[in-house]
């Protein structure tokens, strides 16, 4: 499919680019998305979980899992930052086709697991860094499963989240043995970082 989209910035260290963009030398560490049905990064979530990524201090090395993955942009951008590995999960197998392209076009496929299908699919834990940018009632659905993935100290980053049902999703977490580090409000939905205690 061609990209019909400019790249454009997001935070201070990623730039979102389309296939066969010429390679910008800024210091800016390039994205290279396909415009599709899963989106190419420019939602307020995604933007938000990726500036929110890129200052956790305790990227390099970790193991992550990212739950609902779609195109698997926020994986990528924290295995360019040096996170270990991950393990990308998702309901949709158009979604997982789409984020093992991506993960291939940005060179981190040798660092990536794919599953099709629900959390319960998946039966390791000890996860450093827990991503979930997925519906606020799903993330209430999810919860027991992903905190017990996490290994105590683990971050656990939620977005998708509407107003409507931060309060509830932040309660949850809170309840299973989790701090709240931060609670950001967007436009409309907002995003949740949580540390496990």
């Amino acid at each position: 499919m061609r990209a019909d989209y400019r790249p454009f910035e997001v935070g201070n260290r990623f730039r979102i680019v389309p296939p066969d963009n010429p390679e910008t030398v800024d210091g800016r560490i390039n994205l290279v998305m396909e415009r599709g049905a899963f989106g190419s990064g420019e939602h307020e979530t995604t933007c938000s979980c990726i500036e929110i990524i890129e200052n956790l201090p305790d990227v390099e090395g970790a193991r992550l899992l990212d739950l609902g993955s779609g195109t698997g942009i926020l994986s990528i951008a924290a295995l360019k930052l040096g996170a270990a590995s991950a393990c990308c999960i998702d309901i949709e197998q158009e979604a997982v086709t789409a984020c093992r392209h991506n993960c291939s076009m940005n060179n981190v496929a040798d660092r990536v697991r794919h599953l099709c299908g629900t959390l319960d699919r998946l039966a390791e834990g000890d996860f450093d860094l827990v991503l979930a940018n997925i519906y606020g009632d799903i993330l209430l659905e999810v919860a027991d499963g992903l905190v017990a993935r996490a290994k105590p100290g683990a971050r656990i980053l939620l977005s998708g989240i509407l107003w409507e049902y931060n309060f509830d999703v932040r309660q949850r977490y809170q309840n299973l043995g989790c701090s709240l580090i931060k609670n950001y409000l967007l436009e409309e939905f907002s995003t949740v970082h949580l540390r496990k205690d």
